[in-house]
């Protein structure tokens, strides 16, 4: 029998989730910023200090959140599990044959069944597991870190929004200059993420560079219809 010659990626919610996450919305929400505050007339000055304050108050709200999140999401597994546990305790028999009737609906005849739940009941950690997989579909030690997510969606929703301030931090001063390298941003990222989930490259880059489009195009509306105050 040939050995198992392949590997799946990270699933899980954690770091890829929280990194692609960060890198879209720091793209997304800075090319708006920029295209909003420059669409109302302000300077160069203007735009990069809007579009830093927006970075950095936008990595911490993205690195805060993810943290909330997993930790919660992480919490209701616990509890789940704790319920779980005190049900094989209080009631062995019902959930045995709760398990006997998992393993029939996914092919198993019920004598095979049977014993292989016995089996896994004589363990009850790794019968808690076994429920939690089949009733939950996730798998109580695969529990991504709030750390890691939240770090992971700080950098690269950092990096993410300088991406469009680049011009602009060089010494130019041209909006259009901006949204451009904006736009290669988007393109890149939609088409890494796209890449990484084995979906079309071009497809993917096309879908981010849509979505990007339509932020900054209502944003810089905004801007141009309520504009720069006169002396302001």
């Amino acid at each position: 029998m040939n050995p198992i010659s392949h590997e799946h990626a990270d699933v899980s919610g954690g770091r890829v989730r929280a990194a692609t996450f960060g890198a879209m919305d720091g793209l997304v929400t800075n090319i708006s910023l920029v295209a909003g505050v420059g669409g109302a007339g302000a300077s160069a000055h203007t735009i990069v200090l809007s579009g830093v304050a927006g970075l950095i108050a936008g990595a911490f709200s993205m690195a805060l959140g993810e943290f909330t999140s997993v930790s919660t999401q992480n919490e209701q597994l616990d509890a789940e599990v704790a319920v779980e546990r005190n049900e094989i305790e209080k009631n062995p028999c019902g959930e045995l044959d709760e398990l006997i009737d998992m393993l029939t609906d996914m092919g198993m005849t019920e004598s095979t069944a049977t014993t292989a739940a016995n089996e896994i009941h004589a363990d009850t950690d790794g019968a808690v597991n076994v429920h939690i997989i089949h009733e939950l579909g996730v798998a109580p030690s695969d529990k991504p870190s709030p750390w890691v997510a939240a770090v992971s969606s700080f950098i690269m929703f950092a990096i993410g929004g300088i991406v469009p301030l680049i011009p602009y931090l060089l010494g130019f001063s041209s909006l259009i200059l901006g949204l451009s390298v904006g736009a290669v941003g988007l393109l890149i990222a939609g088409g890494v993420a796209a890449y990484v989930t084995r979906h079309p490259i071009v497809r993917g880059a096309l879908r981010q560079l849509c979505f990007g489009v339509v932020a900054a195009g209502a944003t810089y509306l905004v801007g141009l219809a309520i504009g720069v105050p006169a002396g302001g």
